[in-house]
């Protein structure tokens, strides 16, 4: 098992792992998500406020995630601190259960440390039990829930 920084050749095994991630998301909330075929926005690749992280079995990309650096907004009543946010976090169904998640929450909790973010945050669907646990696994609590309402 190998977690390193993704690459530009790695396009092509994250644009298939962000195919499942995509499927999950239909899965899930149909009214708000639906198929793009994965593609992968090559300026995270460049941004030096990004990262993105991959694990490899045998040579084989299995998972990845993608991390952003942000800084809190410039409200009054915030504290002023930088935290990381999981935009995107996904393993390979065949290679689920096998900890390679874990580790690679590890390079993201390794990259806000080195870049003095005070936090990690992300979101995941209620429904998704599987990924709750897996937080919470992790070190994750609820700290807040986002609620909607749809105008038709």
């Amino acid at each position: 098992m190998n977690i390193r920084r993704a690459e530009r050749s790695d396009t092509d095994s994250l644009e298939r792992l962000y195919t499942q991630l995509e499927k999950d998301a239909v899965r899930y909330q149909p009214q708000h998500f639906v198929m793009s075929g994965g593609r992968v926005d090559e300026g995270m690749f460049e941004d030096d406020r990004q990262a993105v992280y991959v694990a490899e079995v045998d040579g084989e990309v299995v998972g990845f995630v993608h991390i952003l650096l942000m800084k809190s907004k410039d409200i009054g009543c915030l504290k002023a601190e930088k935290n990381i946010y999981i935009q995107d976090m996904a393993v390979d169904e065949r290679h689920r259960s096998r900890g390679i998640g874990s580790l690679l929450m590890g390079a993201v909790k390794r990259y806000g440390a080195e870049h003095g973010a005070v936090f990690v945050r992300t979101q995941v669907f209620p429904q998704n039990c599987d990924g709750l646990r897996f937080y919470e696994k992790n070190g994750f609590t609820e700290t807040m829930k986002t609620v909607e309402c749809p105008l038709d």
